[in-house]
């Protein structure tokens, strides 16, 4: 399995209707094959990319007392500010409610990962857990930025699925997403024994979809991606990235929307090339795009027919998210 490479040049340099329909077709027939396509020539410039990572190195160098000014609040309701090697573990396990002894066995093999997730300055329900300027000047206002500018880019790529999804209008998606409710992390993937994760005693980020519309991710050159082969399950293939170019894939809940017509890929970082029997420290940024949590989560009437019924019962953002969330950390 290779994954699909999708030119968005001509969306912004000559943006006919054949132009957009052409790429809109390939968007959508690489998320419904693959589920993960990587987007070349889009609009974020090279110089703001380089720069997020400048200011990631940055962040992720600073001691561990000037980070934990930044806490990762205590249990899974805010999923903001810093969460130290540990604290977080990635399942695909969807929460009952009745899963503290469940949460405890996950945890023996502990993700080796320090992370900073922030959201909207808008979103009152996960407010942002903001490093002090002075400890880190600039930090803030450049990431505020950012997280617009993705949100930019993100609605180019749900405008396009729109056209290729045949719906009723290229901002049927985008009307479902104000941007307040998405998720910029800063990923820091420490050096490890390879030995270490040969023998699963830590992981780097374990097998899962995620719980979005839609991800873009942006990679350093360490690599470590790796995406399920549909054809193959069970066996994944490695994603190696490439400057400046954005790997995007469809969220489960976007798989929901489309009746599974668009696929909701598992994917992990495995081990990445190693220096000696020690892995490289590894940096990515992922950005996902989600809707606001009242809003429900049901089939797209071009994605359904008398023949192909609706799959899945309508959900909300948040009753979805919830349950996702809250295997990630310790009941507070």
């Amino acid at each position: 399995m290779e994954i699909p490479v999708v030119d968005f040049s001509s969306w912004h340099h000559s943006p006919d209707g054949a132009s957009k329909q052409r790429i809109a077709g390939e968007l959508v027939d690489a998320c419904r094959k693959v589920g993960f396509v990587r987007i070349t020539n889009h609009s974020l410039a090279e110089t703001t990319l380089d720069e997020a990572f400048d200011w990631m190195r940055r962040l992720f160098s600073l001691p561990e007392e000037e980070k934990m000014k930044a806490p990762h609040p205590e249990g899974w309701a805010v999923h903001r500010g810093y969460s130290w090697p540990g604290l977080e573990k990635v399942s695909q396990i969807m929460s009952t409610g009745h899963d503290d002894e469940l949460r405890k066995k996950m945890r023996e093999v502990p993700d080796v990962k320090e992370v900073y997730d922030i959201g909207s300055e808008n979103d009152t329900i996960q407010p942002n857990q903001w490093i002090p300027d002075t400890t880190l000047p600039g930090f803030r206002e450049f990431m505020t930025r950012f997280y617009w500018e993705c949100d930019r880019i993100g609605n180019e790529i749900l405008r396009a699925l729109a056209i290729g999804l045949s719906l009723e209008s290229e901002n049927y998606l985008t009307e479902k997403h104000s941007g307040n409710n998405n998720q910029l992390r800063l990923l820091h993937y420490l050096p490890v024994p390879a030995e270490d994760l040969e023998n699963e005693r830590v992981a780097r980020c374990p097998a899962h979809t995620d719980w979005s519309s839609i991800t873009m991710l942006f990679q350093d050159d360490c690599g470590g991606l790796e995406v399920e082969d549909i054809s193959r399950l069970g066996t994944f293939v490695p994603a190696p990235p490439i400057k400046n170019s954005i790997m995007m894939n469809v969220g489960d809940l976007l798989q929901r929307w489309s009746n599974d017509r668009l696929r909701s890929t598992n994917h992990r970082v495995g081990v990445p090339e190693l220096s000696g029997r020690m892995t490289r420290e590894r940096y990515s940024i992922p950005y996902f795009m989600s809707p606001d949590e009242g809003m429900v989560i049901e089939c797209i009437p071009s994605c359904m027919s008398d023949k192909e019924p609706a799959k899945y019962e309508p959900i909300t953002q948040g009753d979805y998210n919830k349950m996702r969330m809250s295997m990630m950390y310790e009941s507070a």
